[in-house]
């Protein structure tokens, strides 16, 4: 690991590491609620479940993992229910109502980095938990990225890039900076398309 990228990356941990929580009354509609239902099966069992929406929707989203030259974009940004309370991982984020996932692929790169991609390859899918989710992900790997323009965030959302080499990644994710299910699945689902 290059040891001025392991700085920068820390400083960037620093600043979004959790200073103080504070509860707060909810004002207005949650973003998760759950909604208990009951399935009855072919064979005439019934089996019981709460489906998690988020904002009222399954909540499937994209990750895309994108190249740049001879190393990896990442994203660095707070997550607070975690150990470090910060996350390494990819861009990623909600398909809106009634968009195919690889333009949410190219809409969330671009929001989140600022980069445009000249090639769009999904690796795979899978539910989120499919015990309680219908929410499925989409996994891209972005070729030929560029940057072309500012990120364009959420007033809410705090997003700061980095590369990285593959081999990094693996030394990041072995350090315990990624710890997400879908990066760490991202960064194994490549790993065929880069070391050709």
């Amino acid at each position: 690991m290059r040891q001025e990228k392991l700085d920068a990356l820390n400083k960037i941990v620093r600043k979004f590491s959790v200073k103080e929580i504070r509860e707060v009354e909810g004002s207005g509609k949650k973003f998760i609620t759950s909604v208990p239902k009951e399935y009855i099966l072919s064979g005439g069992m019934t089996v019981r479940r709460e489906e998690i929406l988020k904002n009222g929707k399954a909540g499937s989203a994209v990750i895309v993992v994108p190249v740049c030259g001879d190393e990896i974009l990442t994203s660095i940004e707070p997550r607070v229910f975690t150990k470090l309370t910060v996350g390494v991982g990819f861009p990623a984020g909600y398909v809106e109502e009634g968009e195919d996932p690889k333009d949410a692929a190219i809409r969330e790169l671009e929001e989140e980095s600022g980069l445009e991609v000249s090639e769009l390859i999904e690796l795979d899918s899978f539910y989120q938990d499919e015990g309680c989710s219908a929410a499925l992900n989409v996994i891209y790997l972005a070729l030929g990225c560029k940057k072309t323009h500012e990120q364009h965030l959420d007033k809410d959302e705090f997003v700061e890039c980095m590369t990285f080499t593959y081999d990094e990644l693996l030394e990041l994710e072995k350090m315990g900076y990624i710890m997400g299910g879908n990066s760490k699945l991202a960064l194994h689902k490549i790993e065929k398309y880069l070391r050709k």
